[in-house]
C-alpha cells in the first residue's frame, strides 16, 4: 500500500500509540510505503530518506502504486515561503511549512482534495553558498525531538531541511549524516554550508550544526541558534561554555 500526507505536519512515531516518541515529522505532500497496519495506526517508509515509524490511519490518504511511481519520477518541487497556505475544492485553507513537497498537485488522481498553493516553490539544485541563507530562515525556531518545521525542529532536522530546499538529500538522523561526504582535518579547511558533527563520552554522533564563517556556526541547541566552533567543540556565547564536543567536519557538497 501507498499514501500521501494530505495534513500540514503529522507526526511520525517510534510505536504505535499517540503516547510514544515522536521520532520524526511527515510534511505535507511527502509520500511513502505503508509496511503494515493495525486498526489504528501504519508502520511507513518515507520515499524522501527512508526513514521509518507509525502513522495514525486518520493522517494520511492512500494512492495507487501508479501514483506513487509517478510521485517518485517527478522532479522535486517545494514549498518556499516560511509558511503559507493551500486552498482546497471546499475553500478550505491549510497551513505550508517551508520545505513541504508540491509534486503532487497536477496529479488529479492524487490531489484529489484539488489543493492549489500560490506562494513560493522552490526547485532544483542551488548554490552551496545559498545553504546559509536558507538555514537563517529558521534562525530562532524552538528546537522540538522530532521536528522538521519552523515550529519547532532537531538538530539533524535542521540540516535535512535546509539542505532538501537547496535541492540535496541527506539522511534524517544526525549519526546517519555522519556517514556521507567527505572528512575534512580541520575547521581551516571547511567551508560555509559544511556540517559539523559531534559526539558523546561513548562516541556516539549525537548533534549536527551547519558551519557558518569565521568560526562559527548555526545548530538547533534549545533553539536555531549561532555559537562559536572551535577544535574543542561548540562554545555557546550565552553560557560561556563548551556545550558540544567536536567528532568531525565533513563536505557534503
Amino acid at each position: 500500500m501507498y499514501a500521501i500526507c494530505n495534513l500540514s505536519i503529522v507526526p511520525l512515531r517510534a510505536e504505535p500509540s499517540d503516547k510514544s516518541e515522536m521520532t520524526s515529522q511527515v510534511l505535507f505532500g511527502e509520500h511513502f510505503t505503508v509496511l503494515e497496519q493495525t486498526e489504528k495506526w501504519s508502520k511507513i517508509e518515507l520515499a524522501l530518506d527512508h526513514y521509518q515509524g507509525w502513522i495514525d490511519n486518520k493522517q494520511f490518504q492512500a494512492i495507487s502504486v501508479e501514483d506513487f511511481q509517478f510521485l517518485q519520477q517527478q522532479p522535486t518541487l517545494l514549498s518556499g515561503n516560511l509558511v503559507d497556505f493551500a486552498s482546497s475544492s471546499k475553500n478550505q485553507l491549510l497551513p505550508v511549512s517551508i520545505g513541504s513537497s508540491l509534486s503532487f498537485l497536477d496529479s488529479s488522481s492524487i490531489n484529489i482534495e484539488q489543493f492549489i498553493y500560490e506562494g513560493e516553490k522552490v526547485f532544483g539544485k542551488k548554490e552551496k553558498k545559498q545553504l546559509l541563507n536558507t538555514a537563517f530562515i529558521y534562525l530562532n525556531a524552538p528546537y522540538l525531538w522530532g521536528g522538521k518545521t519552523p515550529f519547532g525542529i532537531d538538530c539533524s532536522g535542521f540540516t535535512q531541511m535546509v539542505y532538501r530546499i537547496n535541492g540535496y538529500r541527506i539522511p534524517r538522523d544526525a549519526s546517519q549524516q555522519a556517514n556521507v561526504g567527505e572528512v575534512l582535518s580541520f575547521i581551516e579547511e571547511s567551508e560555509p554550508g559544511d556540517l559539523a558533527f559531534f559526539d558523546n563520552q561513548e562516541g556516539n554522533i549525537i548533534h549536527v550544526g551547519i558551519i557558518m564563517d569565521n568560526n562559527y556556526i548555526i545548530h538547533s541547541h534549545g533553539k536555531v541558534r549561532i555559537d562559536r566552533l572551535d577544535h574543542l567543540g561548540i562554545y555557546n556565547i550565552d553560557s560561556g561554555r563548551h556545550t558540544h564536543k567536536l567528532r568531525v567536519i565533513k563536505k557534503i557538497i
